[in-house]
Order: C-alpha cells, then structure tokens, then sequence
C-alpha cells in the first residue's frame, strides 16, 4: 500500500468512538493518516463545509479506506449534556455499567483470553475512560475494573490512547 493509499482517520482525540475505531486498527496492525477534526474550536470543525462533504451527519469518526467512506458515532447525545455534564454522564455511564457487568460476570472467561479481543473490550475501555474523567466510582464494579486494567496493558490500547493522539493538548498528554 503506498502512502496516498494509507487509511485515513477522521477524528478527536476525546471521542470514545474514534478511539474504538483507533484500537481496531492498532489490532490488525493497520498503517493509517490522522486528520484531526477538533469537536469545540471554533465551533466545532465537525461543522465544515469540507467534513460536512465526508459525512453529512457531521459525526467522527470518519474512516476513508480504500476509496469508501464510513461515518459512524453517537456524538449526538453531547447536545443532551448542557453547561455542566457531570450529573448526566454519571447516570448514563452508571446504568451502562451494571448491564455490563452482568454480562461480564456471567462470560468472564471469554474475554482477554490470549490474543483475542472482544467487541465488548473495545467499547468498554472508552467507557471507563469516560466514567473516570467524570470520577464516577468504579468499586462496586470489579470483573470491568479488572478487564479495564488488562486491556490498558496491551500495546494496541495504549498507542490509541486519547492522551496520545496526534491533536491531544499538550497539558493531557501521557
């Protein structure tokens, strides 16, 4: 694949769905081009007239691999947070959590065994990221804590992590 060829990746350091397409490609070890679409200055980029062009939902992340095009996020429900999103994150990452780790206790065994992971795992790193930056208490939910932590150990997870990435502000980076 030459470089004009290289994958190209539309997205934010913090959004939790470009991260989970950022650990999908490190896992298949996947080359591929950042384009920072910064989802606040001035007014969100997301707004342009030229991201606008690659996805009319104005949503990262945006991936443009072999000629095709695919949108896809939930960045929809930001607008749902106001001026202070603490409360609103705690309650949907909160209730998110007790659903997954039911599923989670009763399958445990099928998760970070050797080199395979999940679709679970890659949604639920993110979401513990998340969890965290809004300091929701994690104890009462030890199998993800677990899962969390071991996941955070392996190189795909932590090249894509969001205090790594190419437009992370200097005083968030690792």
């Amino acid at each position: 694949m030459s470089a004009s060829d290289k994958p190209i990746l539309y997205s934010y350091f913090r959004s939790s769905c470009s991260w989970r397409v950022r650990i999908a490609l490190a896992l298949k070890g996947i080359n591929y081009e950042t384009v920072p679409i910064n989802l606040i200055k001035d007014g969100g980029q997301q707004f342009s007239e030229e991201f606008q062009a690659l996805n009319p939902m104005k949503q990262v992340p945006v991936l443009k691999i072999d000629g095709i095009v695919i949108g896809q996020s939930n960045l929809s429900v930001l607008k749902q947070m106001g001026d202070n999103p603490q409360p609103w994150a705690q309650k949907v990452i909160t209730s998110g959590f007790n659903a997954l780790e039911k599923i989670l206790q009763s399958t445990a065994g099928k998760y970070c065994v050797g080199d395979e992971v999940s679709m679970a795992d890659l949604c639920l790193v993110p979401q513990v990221a998340n969890a965290e930056r809004y300091k929701v208490d994690l104890t009462p939910y030890p199998t993800i804590s677990h899962i969390n932590k071991t996941l955070l150990a392996l190189e795909a997870f932590q090249v894509s992590h969001p205090s790594r990435q190419p437009d992370t502000p200097t005083e968030l980076r690792a």
